[in-house]
Parts: structure tokens; C-alpha cells; sequence
């Protein structure tokens, strides 16, 4: 049995249809059962619990041989870190090892470190030290920022409506954004692969990328130029919330590039690339039947 904490979520949610697929037994912590049907449907079954409430979490890692988390408390604008990021964290490290879980993956967040400014990066990072410390046998994946979050909240969705896009600082720096999709499968190879054991592993797409290069992706997949407006660090953005300004703001102080021509062999990933990505989203968006595949 595998407890997949953050199953309601995007990523979570790719996980936990993976190991069904593969036929896995899989238990789902949520908060609500009423608004997790499909997870039934889908052949998951649900343990009602939340991360601030460790005697559900002792609950329900009881009789589970693995742990797969991507909770996190960005879908609630960050108004939860302490209590989920960190103590929550925390709570379920501690929950695993008392139930004796036999594998840990844990998906956190590039850059973290308990000594980071950014309260998210060090809560995660406190709880990468811990689960390090608690002698779960455990794999941390450190994903560089989604293809499926800043890029189409930045500039895919505002794209797509015919609206300009605004871009914070010069829009050079280079991230290896990553498909979730990608993540998902790292997170899956990560149970069966005892040499990962130990492993901390940054988690990046198959090249970096500017918040140009989004932007000349989307012209392409679109057929049309974008009106691009660029804004100083730190400056307010209309429209856009304070806490993804911030976001961007940090984003355009550094380079996270990242070679995963290694990772991918070793765990058996092909990396999804942005044309790909922004060829299915905008396909998505704009409710177009895919050509099969055969």
C-alpha cells in the first residue's frame, strides 16, 4: 500500500493515477471524501486526515510500505506555510517512521534550505533536513518551477485571451522549468529504485529557459506576435497577485539551469519540452481533438 499525501492536488493527483495504472494499491489523504470521488472511481482509497492533525496522519500511514508527499500550501497563496510546509511536514516524517514506512519520497522545491529568506524555501528545506535525520529510507526531489503554473498564469492564459503579457525584470534569466508530468514519473521510479536511497535530486526540464523563450514558444504555438511590457524588481503589478510579483521578483535574481541528460537515462524519463507542453496546453485550452497516436 503507498500513502500519496497531496493527492487532490495537480501533481498529486498525476502520481496517483500512475501507480493505479501500474497496479498499485493506493491510499489518498484528504481532507474532504466528498469532493474526492474520482479518486474511488479511479481505484484509490481515501484516508480522511490532515497534516496539521498528526493522529490522522498515524492513522493513516498505518500498514503503508511507502509515502509519496507534494503537499504543499501554495494552492492556499502561501497562507499556511508554518502549519503545513513546516509542522506539517514535520508531523508526517514522524507518523512514517513510527509506523515503520519503508520508503519516503518526498517532492519539495528547488533552492530549498532552512537558511533561505523565502519562508516557503526554508520550511521546506527544515523538513528535508528532518526526514534526512529520521532514518526513513527516503528520496527528496527538488523540482525547478512547473511549465503548468508560472508559465500560463505569466503568460500562457493572458496569451490566449488576446491580452499583453507583463514581464517582471528583463526576462532572461534561465530556469529549466518542468512539466509535472515529468515529476510525477521521477516520484514514481523513486519507489523501486534502491540506489535513489539518499538521493537529492534537483528536478529540471530538458533545457533552460528564459521567460523569452516562453513567450516566443506561445508566438509560435499561437501564429502571432505577443505584446510584451516589462516592469522593474519589486514593482507592483497590475492585476497580478503580490505574492507571484514576489515570486517573479526573485526568480529574475539568479540562473537555475540544469543538466538532466543523467537523471532522465537513470530513471527512465523522457523530458517533456516546452513546445510540447505549449502545443497541448493551448490545444487544451482551446477545446481541439489531438491527432492520435495510432
Amino acid at each position: 500500500m503507498i500513502l500519496v499525501v497531496g493527492a487532490t492536488g495537480r501533481l498529486g493527483g498525476l502520481i496517483t493515477r500512475l501507480l493505479l495504472a501500474r497496479g498499485e494499491s493506493v491510499r489518498a489523504l484528504v481532507r474532504n471524501p466528498s469532493e474526492c470521488g474520482w479518486l474511488t472511481a479511479a481505484g484509490a482509497t481515501l484516508a480522511v486526515g490532515d497534516l496539521r492533525d498528526p493522529d490522522s496522519l498515524a492513522a493513516a500511514c498505518s500498514g503503508v510500505s511507502a509515502v509519496i508527499t507534494t503537499a504543499n500550501s501554495l494552492s492556499s497563496g502561501g497562507a499556511d506555510i508554518e502549519s503545513v510546509d513546516r509542522a506539517g511536514n514535520r508531523n508526517l516524517i514522524d507518523a512514517a517512521a513510527e509506523r515503520g514506512v519503508e520508503r519516503f519520497v518526498f517532492v519539495s522545491l528547488l533552492g530549498a534550505a532552512a537558511e533561505s529568506p523565502m519562508a516557503l524555501l526554508s520550511a521546506k528545506g527544515e523538513a528535508e533536513t528532518h526526514l534526512r535525520e529520521s532514518g526513513i529510507p527516503a528520496v527528496i526531489l527538488q523540482p525547478d518551477f512547473f511549465m503548468e503554473m508560472l508559465p500560463v498564469f505569466v503568460i500562457g492564459a493572458p496569451a490566449l485571451a488576446g491580452e499583453p503579457v507583463t514581464l517582471v525584470g528583463e526576462g532572461r534569466r534561465m530556469h529549466s522549468l518542468v512539466s509535472m508530468t515529468d515529476v510525477a514519473e521521477y516520484a514514481v521510479a523513486a519507489l523501486d529504485r534502491d540506489d535513489a536511497v539518499g538521493l537529492t535530486l534537483p528536478v529540471g526540464g530538458p533545457e533552460p529557459l528564459s521567460w523569452r523563450d516562453v513567450v516566443a514558444a506561445f508566438e509560435r504555438e499561437l501564429g502571432r506576435e505577443i505584446a510584451v511590457s516589462y516592469v522593474p524588481i519589486g514593482a507592483e503589478v497590475p492585476g497580478m497577485a503580490p505574492l507571484l510579483v514576489d515570486l517573479l521578483s526573485v526568480l529574475e535574481t539568479y540562473d537555475s539551469p540544469l543538466d538532466m541528460s543523467g537523471p532522465s537515462a537513470r530513471f527512465g524519463v523522457k523530458p517533456t519540452t516546452l513546445g510540447d507542453f505549449v502545443h497541448t496546453f493551448v490545444v487544451g485550452a482551446r477545446g481541439e481533438r489531438q491527432p492520435s497516436a495510432g
